[in-house]
């Protein structure tokens, strides 16, 4: 047999085994002309979809195509992951959400009939978003000794306020009551807008915020912030103790903000993504941008932000058993 031949053989097995080796649509991202969807699951003018449209941005340029967020409101986030876990995997449908999105309404809404391991890809991570407990100026507390001695003397009538029966919100103020040993009434309502109007006026007392929400509320001088929702003390709030250290345990648990896709990405796309968003998120006025809409700037690449959805997870199925949390 001639060294052609042999030649030709060895190329054609190595081509063949490129190709069983290649995931699907790794070829050609992104593909020329065509946008890549940024989805997000809140109406647009929030600190969340600020960050996305900062992302969209400076990704654009760095891809060679456009980047367009899309708006997808509803269900908490729910409607918005449902549909980019439903797309083709090519890279082109994203998703920019707090990682409570996969890592926690799965197990508290029974709307969201997806899971955070089978259903989604994580590609990258950009920033920090703790939780802060804000309260009404009406209830005289300045920490959680105080509120607990406030609802004992007071029963049942602290109330507290989220967006949506199985929200973080509900589930955090679940854990706070339980903890405390008090009586506090749960207000859900649907829509953010809402929610602010009714607590700067105190018909409404206690709330667990985004970092960017209790940033502009904090403005109106309306509020106290209490303490933060996280692993340690954030850097957007150094002065406020995590709620641990103010003797509430179980609530330590992050929020992570970053890029999501549909399950089945090819590593290639995924890599493509999260060095291109690492370029962003280490631009000086992107940085500045996402710290004054109540973020803290954190990139982690898309094994490292996979690591944290799982701690998540577990951290919110401990918290769920803790309080027998049963999904409505």
């Amino acid at each position: 047999m001639s060294d052609l031949v042999i030649d030709r053989r060895r190329l054609l097995l190595a081509l063949a085994g490129t190709a069983l080796a290649r995931p699907s649509f790794a070829a050609d991202f992104p593909v020329e002309g065509r946008p890549i969807s940024l989805t997000v699951g809140y109406p647009a003018g929030g600190g969340t979809d600020m960050q996305a449209r900062l992302l969209a941005r400076f990704l654009s340029p760095s891809l060679g195509v456009p980047v367009v967020v899309v708006n997808r409101p509803g269900a908490g986030t729910i409607l918005a992951a449902t549909e980019v876990a439903r797309a083709v995997p090519d890279g082109h449908t994203l998703m920019y959400t707090p990682s409570s999105t996969i890592a926690q309404l799965p197990h508290t809404v029974r709307a969201a009939r997806y899971d955070a391991f089978r259903d989604f890809t994580p590609v990258a991570q950009c920033a920090l978003g703790p939780t802060v407990l804000v309260l009404h100026n009406s209830i005289p507390a300045t920490n959680t000794r105080e509120l607990a001695a406030y609802g004992k003397a007071h029963p049942g009538q602290l109330n507290y306020v989220s967006q949506g029966m199985g929200t973080a919100a509900h589930i955090f103020g679940q854990m706070l009551a339980r903890q405390l040993q008090i009586d506090m009434v749960h207000v859900p309502y649907k829509g953010a807008n809402d929610v602010a109007k009714d607590f700067i006026t105190g018909r409404v007392h206690l709330q667990f915020a985004s970092s960017s929400g209790a940033v502009a509320l904090a403005k109106t001088g309306k509020v106290r912030l209490l303490g933060v929702v996280a692993l340690k003390r954030s850097a957007l709030f150094p002065g406020l103790p995590t709620m641990a250290e103010m003797g509430v345990q179980g609530m330590d648990i992050g929020t992570e903000l970053g890029l999501i896709g549909p399950a089945g990405m090819a590593p290639s796309t995924v890599a493509r993504l999260a060095e291109a968003t690492r370029g962003v998120m280490a631009l000086p006025n992107v940085r500045e941008d996402f710290v004054n809409s109540g973020v803290e700037v954190q990139w982690l690449n898309a094994a490292d932000f996979a690591r944290d959805i799982r701690e998540t997870d577990g951290r919110w199925k401990t918290m769920l058993a803790a309080i027998d949390f049963k999904m409505e």
